[in-house]
């Protein structure tokens, strides 16, 4: 990190923090570099502190942190969160075969950039308590020091955040059919079943393909089924799930990313589709290695 001094012990500390803080500040902010910069500007706070009046140096940090990344989200300043179909934002891609977003968050270990859209539809305060409470187990007392509320009043303000995340979170029986719907239509595109790819497809279904050329919009179920071959070809790649979303990711025989592929199922039939085949954008997505 940028000022700081691998030699002052102050410093060592600080790093030893550090993951802990961002991985905070990001739950909070859902954007890496804001939660950077709040990490950042948490450093210089402690540089300007007489460290000997800190008890606890990680609780006065996650608390410090916990302060910016509220003032930030308070006063509008975070970098919004691109829709996946506009530009590429930062995405979460897990293979199937592991835990879920979802199922990460249960563990406490990590939350996905499904579960921080969920987040945007909660008030500053419901965010903050919930991150820090359910996620990283900060008890109700720190919380309210933050939020200048009582530690009952916190407790009351992370139920109510808890009960509105866990109402918008897919059961897994939702899941289970989103993902059978997904595989219906690659199978008929892999088979050429164009009658089969009319009857997955919402008839007002919009295709987004980001190519090395540019980035390409198909609508409409005819026009995405005849097209449906770009996503076909990804057929026999791993089923993954990508913000949240069923997904397909695919790759080339050295091992490099070929393609991932994300679905948005309404009512049993494809609303959306985004397909990234461009080498460069691939490889600025953290994906999971080959299997």
């Amino acid at each position: 990190m940028s000022g700081t001094h691998p030699a002052d012990p102050i410093a060592e500390a600080f790093e030893a923090h550090r993951d802990r803080l961002t991985a905070v500040a990001y739950r909070v902010l859902g954007s890496h570099a804001d939660a950077d910069d709040a990490v950042q500007e948490a450093w210089l706070r402690l540089s300007r502190q007489d460290t000997d009046t800190i008890d606890n140096l990680g609780g006065w940090l996650t608390t410090v942190v916990g302060r910016i990344s509220l003032d930030l989200i308070r006063s509008g300043r975070t970098r919004p969160t691109v829709p996946l179909d506009d530009q590429l934002p930062e995405l979460t891609v897990t293979l199937d075969a592991g835990p879920a977003p979802e199922e990460l968050v249960a563990l406490g270990d990590s939350v996905g950039l499904a579960l921080l859209t969920v987040l945007d539809s909660l008030r500053p305060d419901e965010r903050l308590a919930f991150v820090l409470h359910d996620v990283f187990a900060v008890p109700h007392g720190e919380i309210g020091t933050i939020l200048g509320r009582s530690a009952d009043a916190t407790k009351m303000l992370t139920s109510r955040a808890r009960r509105k995340v866990q109402a918008a979170r897919q059961s897994a029986s939702d899941r289970q059919r989103h993902r059978e719907v997904v595989g219906a239509f690659l199978a008929a595109a892999r088979e050429g079943q164009f009658e089969r790819l009319l009857e997955v497809l919402h008839p007002e279904v919009k295709f987004t393909v980001h190519t090395p050329n540019g980035r390409f919009v198909t609508l409409g179920a005819t026009e995405v089924a005849t097209r449906a071959r770009v996503a076909g070809s990804a057929a026999r790649g791993h089923a993954a799930t990508v913000n949240g979303r069923p997904g397909v990711i695919s790759w080339n025989e050295d091992g490099t990313p070929l393609s991932l592929l994300a679905f948005t199922v309404a009512d049993g039939r494809i609303t959306e589709i985004t397909a990234v085949i461009d080498p460069a954008k691939l490889a600025l997505i953290d994906l999971p290695d080959p299997v």
